[in-house]
């Protein structure tokens, strides 16, 4: 049994780091958000500090993980994937992956506001696409101003400067697939049919 929680405890130092990095948190912001010291929170990354309760909890509250797993806790047999949203900049993001690392899909939603947000155009590493879900959803990617309907999909490096929002201050949903060290979706389309015969 020990040495089950040894080998859980030892796994912790770099699924922290993979959960800090995956989201582009320092660990001076992370610091700043759970009142863990930076030098702390580097030796758990390093694995030189064992971890304990008081410092996982609020770790796993700051990344939006449970406990569980951050430790990878066994799965006990129950399907369910229990998924817990997190609203920025006025969009409640719902992930729909649970590992560390390679392409993320979550679920976005824009609610209905009434007023027109000014864009903001952000840029950062990795590559995403979207589709849309329900509502139409501007998206300002570059030199283009976009808007997608249901149904409609876009893909674009994240190193452009983008944007999304409500088109017509309706409630938007889409979907997001994001590859952080700029993998792309691969899209599989049916097979050509075999030439004719002769």
């Amino acid at each position: 049994m020990d040495n089950d929680l040894d080998r859980a405890l030892t796994t912790v130092g770099p699924r922290l780091r993979a959960l800090r990095r995956q989201r582009n948190t320092t660990l001076a912001d992370l610091s700043a958000a759970t009142g863990i010291s930076v030098s702390t929170l580097s030796r758990l990354e390093s694995g030189t500090r064992r971890p304990t309760l008081e410092l996982l909890l609020p770790l796993a509250r700051a990344h939006g993980v449970t406990l569980d797993e951050l430790v990878d806790a066994p799965p006990t047999g129950d399907p369910r994937i229990h998924l817990r949203p997190v609203t920025r900049h006025g969009m409640t993001m719902l992930p729909l992956t649970r590992r560390a690392g390679g392409i993320q899909a979550y679920k976005l939603v824009i609610p209905a506001d009434g007023r027109r947000r000014e864009p903001d155009l952000k840029t950062h590493e990795g590559y995403e696409w979207v589709y849309v879900l329900n509502g139409r959803l501007r998206l300002i990617l570059g030199d283009h101003d976009l808007v997608l309907s249901p149904g409609e999909a876009a893909e674009f490096d994240t190193r452009v400067p983008h944007w999304f929002g409500a088109a017509d201050g309706e409630p938007v949903e889409f979907l997001s697939l994001f590859g952080q060290q700029g993998e792309r979706a691969h899209l599989r389309a049916r097979p050509a049919p075999p030439p004719a015969r002769p």
